[in-house]
């Protein structure tokens, strides 16, 4: 190229060496994006010829020379173009949020998620997914999981699950024994070939509907009716013969547990009916599922339940298919509010029957706190208006109808006298058990007074295999769900003078005036005892037994019961005491021997005496037979209790003891929970241990109190028995108060560490009412009428309730992932005496309802509840206990 050439030609020169080269000018960008365009359209004209093999062998090329930046370019970039349709959640949203929606699923179906994938493995198989599941059948970890243990609630659920027990009649049978007559060989192999007929058909069915099961369901879906909530709306569903089949396995199985349970073997109970065995939970659905219950279409049964009742969610849960149940607050109600509980549920009918159950002994009844029904008090006013009013809503004796109380009023004189009383006052027949059965509330099961009935009244209102569950369970959390209250001071002081008057009714109104009513108060009172001896000598005819064979029961049950008592307080020396003595002796101490001697010493010196009483006791009645003198003995015994003062004044301080121990070694930590495992006899723990003797002595009453009822008035035991009775009820009152005092401190502590800033509530006679959560308003304009001044929430207060003063705290709501209950806290506001706080009644409006003003010396809260019938029950007792307050 000669030098004289222009630069346009060398340009020109220039591209053309280049274009046809495989070098790139990177020097010239122009020509280089240039140069880049038309190497990209040659090679998008070449993709366009090529095959799909060559295309995909082309990208894997390309995408193995890319680099990690350029493959997550292109990442993002499908990313944009493509949503993702479906995707894993458990990938996706935070994990709390996931292990909430996996709390919903059941066991089965948790086990069913397991096996998607491994990030689903691992969160169906925390702890706080099963966790709620253990503790809501009661079954709870023998031991604590260290931090890094995963998955211990889930096998312990397994474990638990698989080890429940699944008998079949002929198993049940060989462990449990049978009452039944025996069968000959050709029934026996008839009911053999039957069952085994039956199992086999079922086998087939079952077979057979797995299998069409397999053909017709998605892969994910495990084949079992909990795998409902994995199926979608375009799955196909089984054809018609498929369903008939599953119809004739679920009839087929229905009708082996039907004929399986009429098979069960049968025991008898104290009162000589029978029952059939306890069944497990899962097989009472079946069994009960279609229990039409005992009420009438007409004139329904009706249940009032006391929540002073152990467990009263298992007693409410038990009642039966179409009876009216009630569940009533012991504390904090008054007669009026609890005739209007019930004549609210029963909505203007008339009941068949009415059944009170309610805490109570062989004396009187524990119907309300502050309202112990007994033969003393059941003609007050405000009590006489209550049983009237209650005997009006049950039909009259002719037509069937009655009054079932499930106290064991049966069981002394003073008892059976209050029966005829409420008979008479009411016209309405009035029942109650025998009480002859010791234990909590096993005098259910015992015989009751009146007419034969064709149900037990405990079978027309309760399901009998959960009462006798429940029955069972009540022994052990008596003493911890049975919260002691003081009793409140009666709202009506003044007794009627004329009482007997009113008992001869019309009849003295038909023969004398007025005035010779006014003046011969002596002849009035002389009719009023006639009819009451009358009344007596009645029901005693009526009511007689044969008193020689009921003595003998009763003394029966003594015995036994005391033969039982003194093996569960041997336990305690064999399971415990003894092996802790060893390891002292050996060197190898798990507990000093100061702490053992402040344990056991008494529980043993217990132990002692009444080893010595079971042995007098046995040795009595070789002697003179059952039928005679007992209360000799009881006397003797009651000289002696003074070894039972030392236990119940030390009992506080032996099961700190115990808790301070349990924390401190972990030695005596783990040798708890060892032996504890080997109590066979009911799984008890020591401090439940020592719970024992404090119920024996109302088990002693209750015995006492049937043992004297059956005795003669001219039989030498006579007199003794009324001694031993009036020592054993001055012993339990003893009791009874030091516990009253502990558990009232005790709730006075735990309210006071509630409360944030509360100031101390320790005082003596104070005692907690009642608590009522209401929302705190604000008047905006206080100048107009009641009926159109509006309101605004400020915020939420609680009012705490005591028999001399008002607390009145706000409360915060906190929840808590995977917990249904929330957490409530309390700040105080402020606290006012009652006799200086006045009440006054908001009229319902359009713009407010159940509300009402509290005003105390400084202050003024506008409170409103949520419903009204908790308006109507707070003013009710709140009344009330401001009227108890100014009469002290």
């Amino acid at each position: 190229m000669s030098a004289g050439n222009s630069p346009s030609e060398s340009l020109e020169m220039e591209s053309f060496h280049t274009r046809f080269s495989a070098w790139t000018p990177f020097s010239n960008k122009s020509l280089n994006r240039q140069l880049f365009q038309e190497r990209v359209a040659l090679i998008s004209h070449w993709f366009d010829l090529w095959t799909n093999k060559q295309r995909q062998e082309f990208l894997f090329t390309i995408f193995l020379r890319c680099t990690k930046s350029q493959l997550r370019v292109i990442q993002d970039w499908f990313s944009e173009r493509m949503q993702v349709a479906k995707v894993d959640f458990s990938t996706v949203l935070p994990r709390f949020i996931s292990l909430y929606i996996f709390s919903f699923l059941n066991p089965k179906d948790l086990c069913a998620a397991a096996q998607v994938s491994w990030p689903w493995k691992f969160l169906t198989e925390q702890d706080c997914l099963w966790m709620p599941k253990c503790i809501k059948f009661g079954w709870f970890l023998p031991y604590t999981p260290t931090d890094n243990e995963y998955g211990a609630w889930k096998h312990h659920y397994i474990a638990c699950v698989s080890n429940l027990d699944w008998l079949t009649p002929r198993e049940a049978a060989a462990v449990y024994g049978t009452l039944n007559e025996p069968k000959t060989e050709d029934e026996e192999l008839q009911e053999r070939q039957r069952e085994r007929c039956l199992r086999k058909i079922i086998w087939e069915k079952i077979a057979l509907h797995k299998k069409e099961l397999f053909k017709v369901r998605p892969p994910w879906v495990s084949g079992t009716h909990c795998s409902r909530l994995f199926k979608s709306k375009c799955q196909p569903r089984l054809s018609q013969t498929a369903r008939d089949r599953v119809e004739l396995h679920e009839t087929l199985e229905k009708q082996l547990v039907l004929s399986s349970l009429e098979s069960l073997p049968k025991r008898s109970n104290i009162s000589g009916r029978h029952s059939y065995p306890l069944l497990s939970k899962k097989s009472w659905r079946g069994v009960y599922k279609n229990d039409s219950g005992s009420s009438n279409a007409l004139q329904p049964h009706f249940i009032l339940i006391s929540s002073r009742i152990p467990a009263y969610e298992m007693v409410a849960n038990s009642v039966r298919a179409g009876i009216i149940s009630v569940v009533y607050e012991h504390s904090g109600l008054t007669l009026e509010t609890l005739l209007y509980l019930i004549e609210k549920a029963l909505d203007g009918q008339m009941a068949q029957s009415v059944g009170i159950f309610s805490d109570g002994d062989s004396r009187e009844i524990n119907l309300l706190q502050g309202y112990k029904i007994g033969i003393k008090n059941l003609l007050r006013p405000e009590v006489r208006d209550f049983w009237e009013k209650l005997g009006s809503y049950v039909a009259p004796e002719e037509e069937g109808g009655h009054v079932d109380l499930f106290v064991p009023l049966g069981a002394s004189e003073a008892g059976i006298e209050v029966l005829s009383q409420l008979s008479q006052l009411t016209g309405t027949l009035f029942t109650a058990p025998t009480g002859i059965a010791t234990g909590s509330y096993q005098h259910l099961l015992s015989d009751w007074l009146g007419r034969q009935w064709e149900t037990e009244p405990p079978s027309i209102y309760f399901s009998e295999s959960k009462l006798q569950t429940w029955s069972s369970l009540t022994d052990f959390l008596e003493d911890t769900l049975k919260s002691v209250r003081k009793q409140l001071s009666p709202l009506f002081k003044e007794l009627q003078k004329n009482i007997s008057g009113r008992m001869i009714g019309q009849f003295v109104f038909d023969t004398m005036s007025v005035a010779n009513i006014l003046n011969n108060q002596e002849i009035i009172q002389a009719l009023a005892d006639g009819l009451i001896e009358l009344s007596k000598e009645n029901s005693e005819r009526k009511l007689q037994l044969d008193s020689a064979e009921k003595r003998t029961r009763v003394v029966r049950e003594l015995l036994q019961s005391e033969r039982k008592y003194v093996q569960m307080l041997e336990i305690v020396r064999d399971v415990y005491v003894r092996p802790l003595r060893a390891a002292l002796s050996s060197n190898r101490a798990i507990l000093s021997a100061a702490n053992i001697q402040i344990m056991f010493s008494d529980i043993l010196q217990i132990l002692c005496l009444n080893r010595r009483f079971l042995d007098d006791l046995r040795d009595r009645l070789q002697e003179w037979g059952p039928a005679h003198c007992v209360g000799e003995i009881f006397i003797k015994f009651g000289s002696q209790l003074n070894t039972y003062t030392n236990f119940f004044n030390n009992y506080p301080v032996v099961l700190k003891t115990i808790e301070k121990c349990r924390e401190m070694i972990p030695a005596f930590r783990a040798f708890l929970k060892r032996h504890d495992k080997t109590i066979v006899t009911k799984m008890l723990s020591l401090p439940e241990l020592l719970l024992y003797p404090s119920r024996r002595f109302e088990e002693y009453i209750h015995l006492l109190y049937a043992l004297r009822l059956h005795t003669p008035a001219e039989h030498i035991d006579r007199g003794n028995l009324t001694i031993a009775i009036d020592q054993m009820k001055n012993y339990k009152g003893y009791i009874d108060q030091m516990k009253r005092n502990i558990s009232m401190k005790d709730h006075l502590l735990d309210i006071q560490r509630l409360i944030w800033g509360c100031p101390t509530l320790s005082e003596a006679n104070r005692y907690l009412i009642r608590v009522q959560d209401v929302a705190q308003l604000h008047c905006c304009d206080e100048d107009i009428s009641f009926y159109l001044r509006l309101y605004e929430h400020t915020c939420d207060l609680s009012l705490f309730l005591f028999n001399d003063a008002l607390l009145v705290s706000s409360r915060g709501t906190s929840h808590t992932p995977f917990e249904k209950t929330s957490k409530s806290t309390y700040q105080f506001i402020a606290s006012v005496a009652l006799h200086r706080l006045i009440i006054e009644d908001i009229p319902d409006s359009k713009f407010i309802k159940n509300a009402f003003i509290l005003q105390g010396p400084k202050h003024e809260w506008i409170c409103a509840t949520e419903v009204e019938d908790d308006k109507f029950l707070w003013l009710s007792v709140l009344q009330n206990a401001i009227k108890s307050s100014m009469e002290k």
